[in-house]
């Protein structure tokens, strides 16, 4: 009978194995380092593309935030400009108002009676101080104030007695009233 020794082959075929094995450990060792690499690049290629994206949006935002300081200043300058303008066009507009009512208070100063030392206006009121000859002087001149078309309210606040010389005694008068506010939007106009 002849004899088969089948142990070399069962061996062979056992180190074929370990050997195909190893190959397949090592090629799929190799293909996921490879897999790892190629995802590591692709990350590292967006990071940088964000890093560059963050840089460039960090230069427009400084850009922009010049571009916005210079925005408000001029807000802030044409505010300033704004209300210098609104004041000269209150100030135009109301420019004829003092000599109307200096105009009109002359006209109704009672000439050689009465003399007016202080005029004062503080928005609509009119504040007078004067002297005059007597107290029917003072009458009159109030009247003449009341019966004018630009003030009302018209209000004696104090009359005494003011010696000037030895022998004349004169008659010091203060008087309140206020503007008419029809007088004073014409004026405007």
């Amino acid at each position: 009978m002849i004899r088969i020794n089948l142990l070399p082959f069962r061996a062979t075929r056992k180190k074929e194995n370990v050997r195909q094995q190893i190959i397949i450990f090592l090629l799929s060792f190799i293909f996921a380092v490879l897999i790892i690499f190629y995802y590591n690049w692709k990350l590292n290629g967006k990071i940088h593309t964000l890093n560059t994206r963050i840089a460039d949006t960090k230069t427009e935002v400084t850009k922009y935030d010049k571009i916005n300081k210079e925005i408000t200043n001029i807000k802030k300058k044409l505010d300033i400009l704004k209300k210098k303008t609104d004041v000269i066009k209150n100030l135009e507009s109301n420019r004829r108002e003092p000599v109307r009512i200096l105009d009109t208070m002359t006209n109704m100063i009672i000439p050689q009676r009465m003399w007016l030392t202080s005029f004062e206006v503080k928005d609509a009121v009119i504040m007078i101080n004067g002297i005059a000859i007597d107290n029917k002087t003072v009458a009159d001149f109030m009247t003449r104030l009341e019966g004018s078309k630009l003030f009302t309210g018209v209000n004696l606040k104090t009359l005494k007695q003011q010696g000037v010389e030895k022998n004349i005694n004169l008659k010091g008068f203060e008087i309140t009233c206020n503007r008419q506010k029809v007088a004073i939007n014409k004026a405007k106009k």
